[in-house]
């Protein structure tokens, strides 16, 4: 089993990676944020770092993907190679912080990639408003973060919301996350843990009907 956490800036992702592979007994593989040499550099001059950073997120997710194919467990992970060019490289091309060429060959290594990829079993999508993500930011304190617009924001969700409706390769459960606390409010945790569980379910139903 290969379940993959989306969603914004902000959204919870890492949290709710960490307390599902608890709860489930899955391994997690977290998103290269801590070390990453261009992470601080690139919230500080967009277009001079967007590349080297985007190229970065690319070969380390592919890494993951790698990693998950020979471990042969069941694996969560926080964010997908899909995001990295459908997300936040459209958006930076789209707002003119990627050149036309830096994409074009960004967009070229991607799709030599995808054709090794295997979606996820089930992408859970968590779907926030700006305002929690603004609050999210904020509270974790990361210094980096704290020069992220919500112009910025709001076109990467945009695009998540977009990529949501085109997403056709694999299966997609969204969660608003708008009103939950899961890492502070036990109910909510259960809240999410039941909407997966009755997805699984169904999944398996949907199986065992076809047999």
């Amino acid at each position: 089993m290969h379940v993959a956490i989306t969603g914004n800036i902000g959204a919870g992702k890492t949290t709710l990676a960490q307390m599902l592979a608890n709860h489930y007994g899955w391994d997690v593989l977290f998103e290269a944020v801590e070390g990453n040499p261009y992470l601080a550099d690139f919230y500080g001059d967009m277009e001079r770092w967007a590349f080297n950073l985007q190229i970065y997120f690319l070969n380390s997710r592919f890494e993951q993907v790698k990693t998950i194919r020979d471990s042969g467990k069941s694996v969560i992970q926080d964010r997908t190679i899909y995001e990295d060019a459908f997300i936040f490289a459209k958006n930076l091309y789209e707002t003119g912080q990627m050149t036309p060429r830096d994409y074009e060959t960004y967009r070229g290594l991607f799709e030599n990639m995808l054709s090794l990829v295997r979606p996820p079993d089930l992408m859970i999508y968590l779907r926030a408003d700006l305002p929690k993500l603004v609050r999210q930011i904020q509270k974790r304190g990361r210094s980096y973060e704290m020069s992220i617009s919500e112009d910025y924001l709001a076109s990467l969700n945009d695009l998540y919301e977009q990529f949501a409706v085109d997403y056709k390769v694999g299966e997609l459960l969204i969660i608003d996350v708008n009103e939950l606390n899961y890492a502070e409010r036990p109910d909510d945790f259960r809240f999410v843990t039941k909407v997966i569980d009755e997805h699984l379910a169904s999944r398996v139903n949907a199986r065992t009907s076809l047999v």
